[in-house]
């Protein structure tokens, strides 16, 4: 069973102070205020920096006499370079703490831009391989306050940063241990205007965290009891979020949903995010949609190493057939239900580099977590199926 006895010791942890609830935003100022800054930089992507999420955050900074710094210049997928102006900007207004508001993207880059802040060396050394994370300098970091305005990657409750590094054409996991947000505001309130693609696209990401965790051989007794719990919100409020986006109860449910499933993922993660992560540098397609394409065919892979962990989520979730099979079924129902194709074309990948894709995926960290070892005639096949 996912929770037997270990056979040697280990470590685990558990992250940072949530200020849940309907509103909370407005207490956003005196947040600011007790972590000891005054001159805080929000940072959000183009594409949220003229909606209601950032401007009521900007409102309620002006409320508390804050007066912000602002930059919005954050890709789809975070580079490096949108990292680097975020940077300059944050050192240019003598900033002394980050609000990092959006979905996945912004909130990566964002953390990143306070991590890096501090920092004399480049962000690609500390690349989340080995102990490469303790090259950096922790002497007066800056601290984040971070809110989401998706349920998808959790990323306000991570200890890492996904970054696309643009000359190498490859998503590269920043990570220190010290990255995560000293504060997350999960209100429901700012989620609700997100579109049910999104809202759809952002929920199946959480699902892939958590079912991934789920399936990783480590050991992490807290991780797979939140991992499981995330698998049963999300299997409930999804559907219901997608559909009516105005559903406050859903949009909470699954904001705590999302959170959980990043701090599961402190487990490991598998084969669905090494193969996510090249497709989406190369083509520059939506992280969370990627994972919900390929997520059934990595699961029918996995499915011999991980049976009794399936069947256990088969029976939490109470689905029709109590085995492997039953929950791809209910991934590709479930998907379905939620309007997202069941091949890579459907995203408009047609010309995959199959070669390309499956040498870039073996390299990724998360390769490393996936419950059966993979190899690049494995990789190849599920990209084949999958495509």
């Amino acid at each position: 069973m996912p929770v037997d006895t270990p056979t040697a010791t280990s470590n685990w942890s558990l992250p940072t102070a949530v200020r849940f609830g309907n509103g909370r935003i407005a207490g956003l100022g005196e947040m600011v205020r007790e972590l000891g800054a005054s001159r805080p930089l929000v940072v959000t992507d183009a594409g949220l920096k003229d909606l209601y999420p950032v401007q009521r955050t900007l409102e309620a900074l002006k409320a508390a006499g804050l007066a912000a710094g602002f930059y919005w210049n954050v890709k789809p997928n975070p580079t490096g370079g949108n990292v680097a102006d975020g940077v300059e900007a944050f050192r240019a207004g003598d900033h002394d703490l980050v609000v990092a508001i959006g979905g996945g993207s912004a909130l990566d880059a964002a953390k990143a831009i306070a991590f890096m802040a501090r920092q004399t060396i480049p962000m690609w050394d500390l690349e989340d391989i080995g102990d490469n994370w303790k090259r950096a300098n922790t002497a007066g970091l800056v601290p984040v306050i971070a809110i989401p305005t998706t349920a998808g990657t959790g990323s306000e409750l991570g200890r890492s940063s996904v970054i696309t590094h643009e000359d190498d054409r490859r998503k590269v996991i920043v990570f220190h241990p010290r990255m995560m947000p000293e504060v997350v505001v999960m209100d429901p309130e700012l989620t609700v205007g997100l579109p049910a693609h999104i809202t759809a696209a952002t929920g199946m990401d959480a699902l892939s965290h958590a079912l991934e965790a789920l399936s990783a051989p480590s050991f992490h007794p807290m991780a797979e009891g939140i991992a499981l719990n995330a698998l049963r919100l999300i299997h409930k409020w999804l559907p219901i979020a997608t559909h009516d986006g105005s559903n406050l109860e859903a949009r909470g449910q699954m904001l705590i949903a999302s959170g959980m499933g990043c701090v599961a993922l402190q487990k490991g993660l598998g084969a669905i995010h090494a193969l996510a992560h090249p497709l989406g540098a190369l083509h520059d397609a939506h992280h969370g949609l990627l994972n919900a394409v390929l997520m059934p065919y990595v699961v029918a892979f996995n499915a011999p190493a991980i049976a009794d962990k399936l069947e256990l989520l088969a029976r939490v979730l109470d689905l029709p057939r109590k085995d492997a099979d039953g929950v791809i079924d209910w991934i590709v129902s479930l998907r379905g239900d939620l309007s997202i194709p069941d091949k890579l074309s459907g995203m408009g990948l047609k010309d995959i580099d199959l070669d390309k894709v499956a040498q870039m995926s073996l390299l990724d960290p998360c390769a490393g977590g996936n419950p059966v070892k993979l190899d690049e005639e494995s990789v190849r096949g599920i990209l084949s199926e999958a495509k």
